[in-house]
């Protein structure tokens, strides 16, 4: 992982976690609107962007990583926690293991559920088709589906060409694979959970199953909005959605 900051270390800290096939630089806006409040930290997951040369392993991984970051550099506690896509499975991972390690966390768009099938079709589909990410019309398909906006398109196709086979094929296996720690049932913080009104079935589910098994949890359903939409799309509706939260 590599730990991108704003320089004012002073004031409360948030780290915020990219998507899947995303980097920081998806967070620009959400971090300039932040950034004379807070201390803003945000990390390149293993195998994205200027961090492709990592190959990513697990959530459970990065979950390990992100947590010693905190332990060595944050004095083992932070203000607030977000993620969104495979970044909510790593906070999601975090708060399951570390009680109180944050004061409070933005869980968007998290997968909760295991995809049948996932391990035995991952492997043979990414081989064949891995050269496919290298191509621009393919990119700006799945830019599509991930709501990328239409001026980070670019930087997402070049950070695509960075992705090795391994790190595609491991980051779909951890992320269709995912299983909840039933030890989430325990965390002192206090837990947003964001999920699109438009997303399919399965992420609906994994918002309301987060929500049952943490205590004093808020389920928000964006209204309208696809996978991940909120966030990358309106950044100013979910910075508001978040110093709303921060308020209560």
């Amino acid at each position: 992982m590599i730990f991108k900051e704003t320089p004012n270390k002073q004031m409360p800290t948030i780290i915020l976690l990219h998507g899947g096939g995303l980097s920081s630089w998806s967070l620009n806006s959400i971090v300039e609107q932040l950034q004379s409040d807070f201390h803003i930290i945000t990390p390149i997951i293993d195998g994205h962007g200027e961090d492709g040369d990592e190959e990513f392993i697990s959530i459970q991984d990065c979950a390990r990583k992100l947590i010693e970051y905190i332990d060595t550099n944050c004095n083992s506690q932070v203000f607030a926690m977000g993620g969104l896509s495979i970044g909510a499975q790593i906070v999601t991972e975090v708060l399951s293991q570390r009680e109180k390690i944050t004061d409070y966390a933005i869980i968007e768009s998290v997968l909760v559920y295991p995809i049948r099938g996932t391990t035995a079709l991952t492997v043979p589909v990414y081989k064949l088709f891995y050269g496919l990410i290298k191509k621009k019309w393919f990119a700006g398909m799945q830019a599509k589906t991930l709501c990328v906006p239409l001026d980070m398109f670019e930087q997402y196709y070049q950070d695509s060409l960075k992705i090795s086979r391994q790190s595609l094929i491991n980051i779909t296996l951890s992320n269709g694979n995912y299983n909840l720690n039933e030890c989430i049932a325990d965390t002192k913080t206090k837990v947003l959970i964001i999920v699109g009104e438009n997303e399919v079935g399965i992420m609906k589910k994994s918002a309301r199953l987060l929500h049952d098994k943490i205590p004093g949890s808020v389920l928000y359903t964006a209204p309208g909005m696809k996978h991940g939409e909120l966030s990358l799309k309106y950044p100013l509706k979910y910075v508001d959605l978040l110093k709303s939260f921060f308020c209560k």
